[in-house]
């Protein structure tokens, strides 16, 4: 058994060259303001001439207020300590008027009896449900009302995650009846679920995966007619109604999974106009008068940046702010190469791929796995894992060929790609990295017996499955703030994914990795925060105390008594990304007989 090592937090400092290159684990994970601040925060003045945020470019200890005049152009400092902020308008609603009593709607609501299609595996359990025959718990909202108080909505969504009801209350005449059910045997999800507007007296709009992918629908409450404005196999990511009520202004992956632009349709549909047209992600908060876009911005090797452009199709972009450093751009960061494959399953999967500048003689590779699980990061925008990006962008110069997968469930790919994990954690998601492996050994060369793995949260979970049951395929492995055991985790997490761990054990049992220790055989390095309120650090103990009693010697747990989920100092992320380089150029750089 490998001893425990526990690393208490000392503050250091390093001085800064100008010239980044060649990277290190030091230089990389430094305090984040090396690279430059971005700006955030962004809000119009009540006029639409101004638009405040907040910045750092003097990389100061707090960020400050910033203004730009949409005309001039110029930036300043805001003298204001709160900008003015402008609330955009939405559902009317008067609780006064809600009179209608919780049971009246439940009385009405379709399915409500329904039982989950997983019983059928727990034959007791679902005769003894069925004899009860009891209603299922619910949420209900308040009542969303049209301007006139003529019409309301209720959103209901079933507690068990696979329903969502929208009702009709009919003030006139005291009905009610449902607008709309939306039913997933696995959960009911996507962008927008449950977000609710009125368009006019008569007729709601909404997001919705009756399709697979979340598109506009507008449905008229009082005939029942619904009408889906946008299809294909993309989403609509935020959705909002133009002031004259003419328009719908949305922002999708339409062009590409891994892009997002800024478009408008008519709200009785037709043509789908895109007014954004730089290539990346683009996060548009649109000036109360609807004239301007304020354009969050930024590409795969480019953090995100400030544009102004005119609300009309093909208008140029104007850049506001530069926030990276002379040290950061003086770096020839990488644009990984975007590419899908073909999963054992026949879906098709996105990966980042970062090529090694010149392959070591191994020709080794790493596979990094984002967290979250429902989350997008193989895609054309700086990444939230800026870190991992920088960390990827070092070992490609060491040699390395690394690979980033949106493994089923990650965002941005519809309702089956989010939905593919139900009931097994560590099934497709866990084979796509493996899937993963496979296409870099026949597309970039790399030498299928020398394969790392590393990744934090969600992406220790999986690191820590494929150590354990894909041990033929991954020599070593780095396990961050990893899950162990789900059925300790957070319940508003997993009783979406795996249902409730007293109602559906074989789910928990066939996802947790501490059930399958036993099959560890590479090099696996465990590095928890001992603070961790998310991923809880007596989980990752459990585990270790099932490896020492299985025997297993080439593992370590380093635990950091200052750190929570997210470490905070510097010196930690050095210390933790220090020993996954030493890992992998210790277990992968070297000939198997060596190892």
């Amino acid at each position: 058994m490998k001893k425990l090592v526990v690393f208490f937090c000392f503050l250091i400092s390093a001085a800064s060259a100008q010239q980044l290159a060649p990277l290190t684990v030091e230089k990389i994970m430094r305090d984040q303001k090396w690279k430059g601040v971005s700006p955030s925060g962004f809000h119009w003045s009540a006029d639409s001439k101004t638009l405040y945020f907040d910045w750092n470019p003097e990389r100061n200890a707090r960020r400050a207020l910033y203004q730009v005049n949409v005309f001039s152009g110029n930036i300043k400092k805001s003298e204001k300590q709160v900008a003015e902020k402008v609330d955009s308008e939405g559902s009317s609603m008067n609780i006064g008027r809600d009179t209608v009593s919780r049971a009246r709607v439940l009385a009405k609501i379709p399915g409500i009896k329904d039982l989950p299609d997983y019983l059928k595996e727990y034959p007791l359990e679902l005769k003894r449900r069925k004899i009860e025959n009891l209603d299922r718990k619910v949420e209900l909202t308040k009542p969303h009302w049209n301007e006139k108080g003529t019409l309301a909505i209720y959103v209901v969504k079933a507690k068990d995650n696979k329903d969502l009801w929208l009702m009709k209350l009919d003030a006139t005449t005291d009905e009610i009846s449902v607008v709309d059910r939306q039913h997933d045997d696995a959960w009911v999800g996507g962008p927008g679920l449950g977000v609710v507007e009125w368009l006019d007296e008569n007729r709601i709009f909404y997001r919705g995966e009756a399709s697979g992918y979340a598109h506009i629908y507008v449905v008229n409450v009082k005939t029942g007619a619904n009408r889906q404005l946008t299809s294909g196999k993309w989403e609509v990511q935020s959705l909002q109604l133009s002031k004259n009520k003419k328009w719908f202004y949305f922002t999708a992956n339409k062009a590409h999974p891994g892009v997002t632009h800024f478009y408008r349709i008519g709200v009785n549909g037709g043509t789908i106009t895109q007014i954004t047209r730089m290539k990346g992600g683009n996060e548009v908060l649109l000036s109360p008068d609807e004239r301007w876009l304020a354009i969050n911005y930024s590409y795969m090797n480019k953090p995100w940046e400030l544009y102004l452009q005119r609300n009309q199709p093909g208008a140029k972009a104007m850049r506001i702010t530069s926030s990276t450093t002379a040290e950061f751009n003086s770096y020839k960061w990488m644009v990984p190469d975007l590419v899908s494959f073909k999963n054992r399953y026949g879906d098709d999967i996105y990966a980042r791929v970062y090529p090694a500048k010149r392959p070591h003689p191994n020709r080794p590779a790493v596979v990094f796995v984002h967290g979250a699980g429902y989350l997008q990061n193989a895609h054309y925008w700086w990444s939230l894992y800026s870190r991992e990006y920088m960390f990827n962008n070092l070992l490609a110069d060491n040699g390395y060929t690394v690979i980033d997968i949106d493994y089923t469930a990650s965002a941005g790919y519809g309702r089956n790609h989010r939905t593919g994990i139900y009931r097994h954690m560590g099934g497709k998601d866990l084979t796509d990295q493996v899937d993963g492996v496979r296409m870099l050994v026949d597309k970039y060369h790399v030498n299928p017996r020398h394969v790392g793995i590393y990744g934090g949260s969600y992406g220790g979970f999986i690191t820590l499955m494929a150590l354990f049951k894909e041990a033929e395929v991954f020599r070593s492995g780095a396990a961050l703030r990893a899950v162990a055991d789900w059925a300790h985790y957070d319940q508003d997490y997993t009783f979406s994914i795996l249902n409730e761990p007293y109602n559906d054990e074989l789910a928990y049992k066939r996802s947790s990795p501490i059930y399958f220790a036993e099959g560890l055989k590479g090099d696996l390095l465990i590095c928890h925060g001992v603070l961790d309120d998310n991923v809880g650090f007596l989980d990752i103990e459990r585990l270790s105390r099932q490896l020492k009693t299985l025997g297993k010697s080439n593992w370590e747990l380093v635990a950091y008594q200052k750190e929570g989920h997210v470490f905070t100092e510097p010196v930690s992320w050095t210390d933790q990304y220090s020993r996954i380089y030493k890992l992998f150029e210790r277990t992968l750089k070297k000939t198997i007989d060596e190892n």
